[in-house]
């Protein structure tokens, strides 16, 4: 079963790297690379997409077929997740030309430690910060998420966790149309007003419980969409291991983020 999984996995990384041309990243001269390009990315979905918690654990398991040490198998992976990075912005752009009219932007928390060990965190020290979900307080990054109707993803953007909602708002939509629905953290008229274009695009932010607003229904029903950007951030800490504290490098965090994101893309 391990093996037909992955088999699946390299045809599809194969066919992505072979229309993307890829393989011109990796050197023409000197020794050949122990893990190539789509190998690393591969290896790094497998990991993503079966719940495994760490590198070691996918080294013990094809160390036969590698013939590599762990070391190089985690530089290989941090190494090419910039081009994981590259189709995910092909793969956004492609899911843009054709997104369903209604659109949801939200964000999430990612914790990069638990709270008793932030102040001895040292990796993501100057990225990561103190945010506050509905969860309570925790220290990391958040990320910034749009997704249409279809639940296609369309972009996406990481901050630090004290980082606006609002203020991430326009760099992630700035070059989209539709109507976008966001929760009530969106609430701002400076902003409603900034990002509005006529029979172009317009965004609804759901009331905060002590507004005096009155929604009409078909408001409602577009706020109860809202569910959907939620199964989507669900997903992506329970199926696809986007949360974890165990990198030890910020471009270990980072590579984390990536491949999650685009194992949940590419299912």
């Amino acid at each position: 079963m391990t093996l037909q999984v992955y088999q699946f996995l390299k045809d599809k990384v194969n066919f992505i790297c072979e229309k993307l041309k890829l393989s011109k990243y990796e050197n023409t001269t000197g020794r050949k690379l122990k893990i190539g390009i789509s190998q690393a990315i591969t290896l790094a979905l497998y990991k993503q997409t079966q719940g495994i918690a760490t590198k070691k654990s996918i080294w013990r398991d094809f160390k036969k077929i590698l013939k590599c040490s762990y070391k190089t198998l985690v530089v290989s992976i941090n190494r090419w997740a910039p081009l994981a990075l590259l189709v995910l912005r092909v793969l956004f752009r492609s899911n843009r030309q054709n997104s369903h009219l209604v659109k949801h932007t939200d964000s999430t928390d990612i914790p990069v430690c638990l709270n008793k060990n932030a102040y001895h965190h040292e990796t993501m020290r100057g990225l990561a910060s103190w945010g506050h979900s509905g969860k309570g307080f925790y220290y990391g990054l958040k990320l910034h998420l749009t997704a249409d109707l279809n639940r296609n993803v369309l972009s996406a953007a990481f901050a630090p966790g004290n980082v606006s909602d609002r203020k991430m708002f326009m760099r992630l939509n700035k070059d989209m149309e539709g109507v976008f629905v966001a929760d009530a953290g969106y609430v701002s008229e400076k902003l409603e007003k900034e990002f509005y274009q006529e029979n172009k695009r317009i965004l609804f932010s759901k009331p905060r419980k002590n507004m005096r607003k009155i929604i009409t229904f078909w408001q409602k029903k577009l706020y109860d969409t809202r569910m959907i950007i939620e199964l989507q951030f669900r997903n992506l800490k329970m199926f696809y291991g986007l949360v974890t504290s165990l990198p030890r490098s910020i471009n270990g965090y980072f590579a984390n983020y990536i491949y999650s994101i685009l194992a949940c893309a590419l299912k």
